[in-house]
């Protein structure tokens, strides 16, 4: 299944925001999204997910999604997004309880979900009770639960501490190996951009325009090997040097706003 965006332009009110954004997340396909602050990430993604009409163009699924699939188009959120009420365990299911499934059937596919999360020894944990990277997985678990054809990641990784942040990537990467899901991910952080995407769409400052597309040409699993590391700086490099001006701006007109 593919997400494409087409000729997508939204304002607030006289606030215009994104400018004819196209491009296309293809089946198994990740798609980072960077851009200075302010340029529509966010945004997009919620009106690539649904949750926003654009004021023009459109976002549209083009093709079949996985035949278990329950929801094919899913979130993962920065602020994990998790019931406080809840543990570990109903966290997950939550998102299964208007599918029609029976309850045997929702407890093997949060078992699954939670064992490919690391998070079977936590199920009847409280999210009080988790540190913020096993929150995270636990809002991960949750959008595995529904076997999305496509993810949408908006700054997953952002809250949390380097080390923490640099196992969830790992995490990431497993995940999306088979190339059953799709992701399009937003993000500050090039290096994020750079290990987990296939392409990255680099956008200007507001309003947000497609500056740029930019292929890794790497697998994932290449860029895991330590002779990789030169080479994904140089990616890194260019995309600053696709943002460092505007970004520099955006700042500017934050600070004396």
């Amino acid at each position: 299944m593919d997400l494409i965006a087409d000729h997508i332009s939204h304002r607030f009110g006289a606030l215009e925001v994104l400018d004819d954004v196209s491009f296309t997340v293809g089946s198994g396909e990740v798609v980072a999204i960077v851009g200075p602050s302010g340029c529509g990430k966010s945004t997009l993604l919620q009106i690539l997910g649904g949750l926003l009409q654009p004021s023009s163009g459109q976002a549209e699924l083009r093709g079949a999604p996985p035949p278990d699939s329950l929801n094919p188009l899913t979130f993962v959120f920065q602020d994990f997004a998790l019931l406080p009420w809840c543990t570990v365990e109903q966290n997950v299911e939550f998102v299964l309880l208007h599918t029609g499934l029976s309850a045997a059937e929702r407890s093997a596919i949060v078992g699954d979900a939670l064992r490919r999360t690391g998070l079977t020894d936590f199920r009847g944990a409280w999210p009080k009770q988790l540190s913020g990277g096993m929150r995270q997985r636990v809002g991960i678990a949750r959008a595995l639960a529904v076997r999305p054809a496509i993810l949408l990641m908006d700054e997953p990784l952002s809250a949390l501490d380097s080390q923490t942040r640099e196992l969830l990537m790992e995490d990431f990467i497993r995940l999306l190996a088979d190339g059953a899901m799709g992701a399009a991910y937003v993000t500050h952080n090039l290096e994020e951009a750079v290990r987990l995407a296939d392409r990255i769409v680099v956008l200007s400052r507001r309003p947000g325009r497609v500056r740029e597309v930019v292929s890794i040409p790497l697998t994932r699993a290449e860029r895991g090997e330590f002779n990789a590391r030169g080479q994904l700086l140089a990616l890194q490099s260019e995309l600053w040097s696709l943002i460092r001006e505007e970004a520099i701006d955006a700042e500017r007109e934050v600070q004396h706003a």
